[in-house]
């Protein structure tokens, strides 16, 4: 569907699928072997997986078995495309699978997934711990033709040597084999972490029968707990721990031992405690973990796991960023100090409560933020509903980078509810396509994310053209009323519409650096927090939003309420993600994992460091702190705020030259987006802004001093 102003025209994709001719029947019969065009969802079975994966892993370990007689006549053409290609195709096939895991959750899928993560990881640590490809990328490293190669292939091979390096290619024997096996045991682990947080999150549910435990809760909170109710053919109303329920029944339920017991739930999940205590318990897979990775570190030769995870970042060392962290605390923690005494006040003066709690902090803010700028989320969400938001931010992308986006219809998908887009630039040229997954489900991993389906590449075919997921769980439609969405949830789609952006509009050619592949983590953060910022431009925001009844526009009253509301609590909020980087950095820094200290023990002393806000004993909160146990951002949680510095100082040339300057769009695209990781993102950055970045701008949008 292409939008052309208000009007909707639909046009379709068709698929090709070319089959390689040294298939068996049953090979091509498998859809994950078919490697062109798009995933065909509705045809992947649990049992096409494992067999998909062991003809790939055989059919590359005959291609790069070949590879390795080509050692000393090594070059980009002979041996660096052909290994890029082998790691392309794996990840080709792979990816849907991956995919199906986190939104399609089931036993089959789950086993054969399981089952399948020791093979991958056994694949890639053999192939990184291979020493004749290791010297064959030295050998083209320093050959005279090098200098020659484009910036991204010298990239890709300056990348190589690295990562060869970080898998142990200079090991002993004993040593490799060793490592190699704590590479497939934290493969098994980290999914296994992920496992028990969703299967804990959707073991428990406040079931309510009696109406007036609904007091204070929103219309739109009741409705989709009724739906909910129903669906599992339930009286009343059920109340899940996935955020679009939960976060609601924290801000607005009046029952405060309702509040309790929904709030004692989520921070126990997979734990030792709460109500489902020592179910799906993540306390030992933790453990595990840290020493695996404390083991993996000291093999490679490094003092902790930190080091190794800030070999493929922006920042040096690990007391670099401690140092920023802190820095940050200092600047935050008076403020944050002060707002937490205001909301204990406001509770104890206009409500009488003197016992404040944990589970009173978000009621309690809900209700100063109401009396101080006289508005609630549900005055907002009638102005953004969520096919109209869509269609804005498809609008704004447009005027910043001349693109345009248009649906496509009859695509395969996994889900009803799922749409599929094509972007194409001002020439007509297509640029990316993506598929776009908004509501919260059953059997869906929670979050938002942007992962990529397909990278670009080029080969004597022409451009594959780039194709990403870009996943959400906001509150779905009820009944004939659309999906409207917090404005909250705007600024979440705008920030997983700029990964996709990253993904989608490089011009790189090269798998191992086109779109964000390739790209320092910390860095990685910058294209998907810099979009955030038109959510709260009118300029914008007349695009965005519209009442989903009469389209008016939002009120301006409501707007000034907004920007006057948008830093509210914003000390409390910085002291939050300060604590959960501070003790990830820590924790992979100085914790010793073969040691007695506890792992609540450690995180108590970091939260005694910097937060104002403690929890009571029983939260286990690192039973759930997915990002550092299962996704990737172990020792790099910090990037949040090290990319928010990059992003804030980036927007603030759009505020001064006109947020729509196309000139000023069309150099962010050309500096950063379009380049993906095939240069350092330093360097980027200065090509935009001309100098290096300040974290002045970060500070002021945060409504903190300089």
């Amino acid at each position: 569907m292409i939008w052309i102003g208000n009007k909707a025209y639909v046009v379709k994709l068709s698929h090709v699928n070319h089959d390689r001719k040294d298939m068996s029947a049953v090979d091509r019969a498998n859809p994950l072997l078919q490697l062109q065009g798009l995933p065909r969802f509705s045809a992947i079975r649990p049992e096409h997986v494992e067999p998909a994966l062991d003809r790939l892993l055989a059919d590359n370990r005959d291609r790069l078995k070949r590879l390795e007689g080509l050692e000393d006549a090594a070059d980009w053409d002979s041996f660096v495309q052909p290994m890029e290609d082998a790691n392309e195709r794996l990840t080709r096939m792979w990816s849907p699978v991956s995919h199906l895991n986190s939104v399609k959750d089931s036993q089959d899928l789950r086993q054969v997934y399981e089952s399948c993560l020791p093979k991958l990881s056994a694949y890639h640590t053999e192939v990184g711990q291979n020493e004749t490809f290791y010297r064959a990328f030295k050998r083209i490293a320093e050959s005279p033709g090098f200098p020659d190669l484009d910036t991204a292939q010298r990239m890709i091979v300056t990348n190589a040597l690295r990562d060869f390096r970080l898998l142990g290619v200079s090991l002993p024997p004993d040593k490799k084999k060793r490592f190699k096996e704590i590479r497939q045991q934290l493969s098994k682990l980290s999914n296994q972490f992920e496992r028990n947080v969703l299967d804990a999150t959707h073991a428990w549910s406040l079931h309510i029968k009696d109406q007036s435990d609904l007091s204070g809760l929103p219309d739109s909170s009741i409705a989709m707990a009724r739906q909910m109710a129903e669906r599992d053919q339930l009286p009343g109303w059920k109340f899940s721990l996935d955020i679009p329920s939960y976060l609601p029944f924290m801000m607005h339920a009046d029952n405060r031992s309702l509040r309790q017991r929904m709030y004692e739930a989520y921070v126990t999940r997979a734990s030792d405690r709460g109500p489902n205590a020592g179910q799906n318990d993540n306390s030992d897979v933790i453990d595990q973990l840290l020493q695996l990775r404390q083991e993996s570190a000291h093999l490679l030769g490094f003092n902790n796991y930190a080091q190794v995870s800030l070999e493929t970042k922006m920042a040096e060392t690990p007391v670099q960023v401690l140092d920023f962290l802190r820095d940050l605390a200092h600047r935050s923690r008076g403020t944050a100090n002060k707002e937490l005494e205001d909301v204990k006040r406001f509770a104890r003066e206009e409500y009488g409560r003197e016992d404040f709690q944990a589970w009173d902090l978000a009621y309690y803010s809900e209700k100063l933020r109401q009396s101080l700028y006289r508005f609630t989320d549900e005055d907002i969400r009638p102005y953004f509903p969520a096919t109209r938001v869509l269609r804005g931010l498809f609008h704004v992308v447009g005027r910043l980078y001349g693109l345009t986006i248009r649906e496509i219809s009859d695509v395969d998908v996994w889900d009803r509810d799922v749409r599929f887009f094509e972007i194409s630039d001002a020439n007509g040229d297509v640029r990316g396509r993506f598929y776009v997954d908004l509501y919260v489900r059953t059997h869906k991993r929670g979050g938002a994310w942007m992962d990529e389906c397909v990278s670009r590449k080029r080969d004597t075919h022409g451009t594959q053209i780039p194709v990403a997921y870009l996943t959400c769980n906001f509150s779905p439609p009820v009944g004939d009323e659309p999906a409207l969405l917090t404005h909250d949830e705007v600024v979440t789609l705008f920030h997983e519409f700029g990964h996709g952006l990253h993904h989608m509009l490089t011009t790189v050619d090269y798998v191992g650096v086109s779109g964000i592949n390739g790209v320092a983590w910390d860095a990685v953060e910058l294209p998907s927090q810099f979009m955030e910022n038109w959510c709260w431009e009118r300029e914008a925001l007349d695009i965005i939003g519209g009442h989903y009844q009469s389209d008016a526009a939002l009120p301006d009253d409501l707007l000034k309420k907004m920007r006057s509301a948008k830093n509210f609590q914003s000390g409390m909020q910085m002291v939050r993600q300060i604590e959960f980087a501070l003790f990830d950095m820590r924790l992979y820094y100085d914790f010793d994992a073969n040691a007695e200290q506890s792992i609540q023990g450690f995180l108590d002393e970091v939260r005694q460091e910097v937060a104002v806000v403690i929890p009571p004993a029983y939260n286990r909160f690192q039973n759930s702190f997915t990002h550092i146990f299962s996704g990737g951002y172990a020792a790099g949680y910090y990037s949040y705020k090290w990319a928010e510095v990059l992003s804030a100082d980036a927007f603030s040339r759009f505020e001064e030259e006109g947020i729509f300057n196309p000139q000023t769009g069309h150099a962010f695209l050309e500096s950063v987006l379009e380049q993906g990781g095939s240069r350092e993102p330093m360097d980027l950055f200065l090509a935009f802004r001309g100098r290096k970045p300040t974290i002045d701008a970060l500070l002021r949008h945060s409504g903190l001093s300089a």
